[in-house]
């Protein structure tokens, strides 16, 4: 009786975990040629196709039109007429896969001990398996750069693609650029010191900050100096990690957001010769015309926030990104955290209602992202010979109402859209019988 016990459990677990988010893996090669037919396509660069036709085979896109030909034969059709195709929305600067639960220290690998860690790769910590990479498909975002956070320099990012195996399948674009949290050239107060407050520490934060700033200066200069030589007696590991940044193969990303700070960041673009990209970027809107002028493209944070400084409108955030538009700033649009993530699309919709088009609200998540990235080559519209990186909605995907993500493909592999939100959505629902 007991073994028929045990075997009844076995077999009952069995089929909960067939169920579970364990089994929902990533998608084999793509076999044979796909037709998308019939649906509004949304290509990225601002073209919308009306009654259109998307066709991909090993992974790459082959055409895009609203007279694709479908011929007999071994090809696999998908009706989606009134839905809307989108590029995959891909999320800079998150921590996603290097952090899972934040209160828990185990699953946090995303810090590195020390101040400045340029040879600390986040890539290879990055974690497939996580349970949040999921929410985040199923919501039309396919492609993520991964961050390291902590100290001044933190390391290097790399983009991946969100259904792999582990770090190797994922990586879509190998280290791609190292990034500085520039110290907040800022005097914060203590609130509860009385009328004017008083600084939170005895010494000057904005001297200790500059302190900090000229000591980063100091390694790019003796990096630079460093690899300008062709032979050492001894090799330096952090020197040699960013020989990239002077030849211009990688990026370096500076996070920073006050006007002063943006100032710094563009001189030291000057001084050593670097392609800079400003992450953050608050009060990016009152030098856009200088970010424009030295070619500085920006990352911009999260615009479900209050502004920087008082004296900004209270909507300032949910402007900025239309204010640079205006002054012909490359932008994409950003978020905090890694599950927030989620999200991305409708800040983009948020930008939409102030000041941008739908169209360009969607390239700021696509066209945009993929260019500061550096995989436009690959990604971020539908175009010939692009990735397959294509997400199907019923409704307008930058709308929290009406965005309902049906299909999605990641370089031609059709992917889960499951999750853990939506499996435990319907537990409690078949629970109490809704």
């Amino acid at each position: 009786m007991k073994k028929v016990f045990l075997y009844i459990m076995g077999l009952t677990l069995a089929s909960t975990q067939m169920k579970a988010q364990e089994t929902v893996y990533p998608a084999p090669a793509q076999k044979g040629r796909i037709y998308l037919t019939h649906a509004t396509i949304h290509v990225g660069n601002g073209l919308v196709v009306e009654d259109g036709t998307i066709a991909f085979e090993n992974g790459k896109i082959v055409a895009v039109g609203a007279n694709v030909p479908i011929p007999q034969g071994d090809v696999k059709v998908f009706d989606v007429k009134g839905q809307h195709i989108y590029p995959g929305v891909i999320v800079p600067d998150s921590n996603l896969g290097l952090t899972e639960v934040e209160a828990v220290r185990s699953t946090n690998d995303y810090e590195e001990v020390g101040e400045i860690n340029p040879s600390v790769r986040s890539l290879v910590s990055y974690n497939t398996d996580s349970k949040v990479i999921n929410t985040l498909r199923s919501n039309g975002i396919l492609l993520a750069q991964t961050t390291p956070q902590g100290g001044l320099i933190s390391g290097t990012s790399s983009v991946v693609q969100l259904d792999a195996w582990n770090w190797e399948d994922a990586a879509y674009k190998k280290d791609n650029g190292f990034h500085f949290f520039m110290p907040r050239l800022m005097a914060r107060t203590n609130p509860y010191a009385g009328p004017g407050g008083m600084p939170l520490s005895g010494s000057d934060p904005v001297k200790a900050a500059l302190e900090e700033i000229e000591g980063v200066k100091a390694f790019f200069r003796e990096a630079k100096a460093y690899n300008e030589l062709g032979q050492h007696a001894e090799t330096n590991l952090k020197y040699e990690s960013i020989k990239g940044l002077f030849s211009k193969q990688q990026k370096l990303f500076i996070h920073c957001d006050l006007v002063k700070e943006i100032l710094v960041a563009m001189d030291l673009a000057k001084e050593f010769g670097l392609d800079v990209v400003i992450v953050g970027g608050a009060d990016s809107w009152m030098v856009a015309n200088l970010l424009k002028q030295n070619n500085i493209p920006v990352i911009l944070g999260q615009p479900h926030a209050l502004p920087v400084t008082q004296d900004d409108d209270v909507d300032q955030p949910y402007k900025t990104a239309a204010q640079l538009q205006k002054a012909g700033v490359l932008f994409c649009i950003g978020n905090e955290g890694f599950w927030q993530q989620r999200n991305l699309t409708f800040n983009a919709g948020t930008a939409g209602a102030y000041g941008l088009t739908k169209e360009e609200a969607l390239s700021a998540v696509t066209f945009n992202a993929a260019k500061i990235l550096g995989i436009a080559d690959k990604t971020g519209t539908l175009e010939v010979g692009k990735d397959a990186n294509i997400v199907v909605s019923l409704g307008d995907i930058l709308d929290m109402k009406t965005n309902h993500v049906t299909r999605a493909f990641i370089q031609g592999r059709e992917i889960s859209l499951d999750n853990k939100h939506k499996q435990l959505y319907e537990r409690y629902k078949h629970k109490y019988s809704l």
